[in-house]
């Protein structure tokens, strides 16, 4: 786990003044997130929303023949020619999961010229080592190349193999409230393609993310599932009105990328030029003094890797600014918009793989290291001290906080059938509370051999996102994550920003044994520093050493 070691190093900055000084801010944190790419493609993906939130039903269409190859897509009915599947395949730094190794993930995105120029998300497609297409629902996959990419704008232009391909066109009208749009694409990694419909809500809306800083934002209610991130928001005659890229959990609302943010870029994009980039897939992680843009991947060749970033490092300050103080990537775009792309910047970067700061300039000298951490006299994190617990039946055991000493061990059943579920393991200082209410910390172990014959880990974390969608109990979900040890394989879900005070994240894991015999459920509910250790501690420790009843 290398979430406790960054938390210590930017704790140790902190004390040593290294950091500019600055309050934690009394805000809550933005409500908008990515709707995400890295879907396990080996796993069952997402399901589709709950009844409650479901879309507008979708009108039938009728069938109708796509249009001639090499021409503009005219209706609705032809829209899906022209949208494509994108799977991004590589190696990725992930701050709660460490390194993440031949992952992939699938996004969206749509043609704008029969030569085969498609527009996409960013974070969908920057560091990864290839990219295979599927246009159109098509079972073969196709090659692309990333021509160029915006960070903060979240878009990049690719081209894939092939000609004389079916196109979109651009909806030239106003983007006022209560225009019909749909929004299309293939999401949830599944190669079935998809339509919601919706209205516009807000012609202008707030980009400001972790992850981008758009300027031209629509805020829209047809519903967007992860991996429709690149695909297009568009109008009853098939012209694209906006890019989708962000999902509002708590409000239920959308976000697309508006067509003048996207018309202003995308002749450079097209010509091989990066816009507001220095070729890091990357976000704000952290908040107040302790924050930073923790970098995921780095594209081969670009500014960032001239400089010697690398996957996994964090990048606290740029021209003496420190970035992200808010949570969000304003302050980095903003730097990257006041400067040409050829400028030199000045970077501080920690690196956490070699617990040293460095230092370095964009377009410049090289990183150099310029302080060792271990050199620091760090604050003692250690004390929080730690119990081994076992359930009554010996089949499950984890390393708990001494703390969390209110333990209950029982069997789960199916509240349908009686069917025995599998052993269940709680603690927490108070497990009733813990179980009543998504704000305070605890963990819950189930293993099962049931959940293991009747469903993938995705499916069983679908189960208990819709009911913290349905409480309403965080207002971030960000993401699934592959998840992996010596013992399980499986995925989890990372939630944040929960309960009543906002102040509690919530980790879930469900991971099948090496043999696939039974599945393993961890839920961690956590805050602050003292949290962090918590859930490394759990995630290191939680196993199955006994036979299951």
């Amino acid at each position: 786990m290398h979430i406790r070691r960054m938390i210590l190093c930017l704790l140790a900055m902190a004390a040593a003044a290294l950091l500019a000084s600055c309050a934690l801010l009394d805000t809550a944190p933005a409500t908008v997130e990515p709707t995400p790419v890295f879907v396990v493609v080996t796993a069952t993906p997402e399901a589709t929303v709950p009844p409650e939130i479901a879309p507008s039903p979708t009108p039938a269409l009728p069938p109708t023949p796509e249009p001639a190859h090499g021409l503009a897509v005219t209706s609705l009915e032809e829209v899906k020619s022209a949208v494509v599947q994108i799977e991004a395949q590589g190696s990725f730094r992930e701050p709660l999961f460490g390194h993440q190794v031949n992952v992939a993930g699938r996004g969206s995105g749509f043609l704008i010229d029969s030569s085969g120029l498609a527009i996409t998300n960013n974070h969908v497609a920057t560091g990864a080592a290839f990219l295979k297409v599927w246009v159109g629902g098509e079972t073969r996959a196709r090659n692309a190349r990333v021509l160029g990419a915006s960070e903060c704008s979240d878009l990049a232009v690719i081209q894939i193999e092939g000609e004389d391909f079916a196109y979109l066109e651009w909806y030239e009208g106003a983007a006022i409230p209560g225009l019909d749009v749909y929004v299309a694409g293939f999401p949830l990694g599944d190669p079935e393609y998809t339509l919601t419909r919706g209205i516009i809500s807000k012609e202008r809306a707030s980009g400001e993310t972790d992850w981008a800083s758009v300027e031209h934002v629509i805020e829209h209610d047809a519903v967007l599932n992860p991996g429709n991130s690149g695909g297009p928001l568009v109008t009853r005659d098939g012209q694209v009105v906006a890019v989708n890229f962000a999902v509002n959990l708590s409000t239920r609302q959308s976000y697309a990328i508006g067509r003048t943010e996207a018309l202003q870029i995308l002749g450079d994009l097209i010509d091989g030029r990066d816009v507001t980039s220095i070729g890091v897939n990357g976000q704000i992680v952290g908040e107040g003094s302790l924050a930073g843009l923790w970098v995921a991947s780095v594209k081969s060749g670009s500014p960032a890797d001239r400089a010697g970033i690398r996957a996994g490092d964090l990048i606290l300050e740029m021209e003496g600014l420190m970035l992200g103080p808010d949570g969000t990537m304003s302050d980095y775009c903003s730097i990257l918009r006041s400067h040409g792309p050829s400028d030199v910047l000045a970077v501080t970067v920690m690196r956490f793989d070699t617990a040293e700061m460095l230092e370095g300039q964009i377009n410049g000298r090289e990183l150099t290291a310029v302080l060792a951490l271990d050199d620091l006299e760090l604050p003692d994190m250690d004390d929080l001290a730690f119990m081994t617990i076992r359930d009554d039946t010996d089949a499950l055991e984890m390393d708990v906080p001494v703390s969390w000493n209110d333990v209950h061990s029982s069997i789960w059943f199916d509240a349908d059938d009686g069917s025995v579920i599998g052993p269940r393991l709680v603690a927490a200082p108070d497990a009733d509370a813990f179980a009543a209410s998504f704000g305070v910390p605890g963990v819950a172990f189930v293993a099962s051999r049931s959940l293991a014959a009747q469903y993938d880990p995705g499916s069983v974390l679908d189960m208990y996102r819709y009911e913290i969608e349905d409480e309403a109990a965080c207002l971030h979900y960000e993401g699934r994550e592959p998840y992996a040890d010596p013992f399980y394989e499986g995925s989890a879900d990372i939630h944040i920003s929960c309960g009543p005070n906002y102040d509690t994240e919530i980790v879930i894991v469900a991971a099948l044994a090496e043999d696939g015999r039974y599945m393993t459920v961890v839920l961690i509910q956590f805050q602050g520093e003292q949290g962090l250790d918590a859930l490394g501690r759990i995630l290191d420790s939680f196993w199955v050493p006994g036979d299951l009843p």
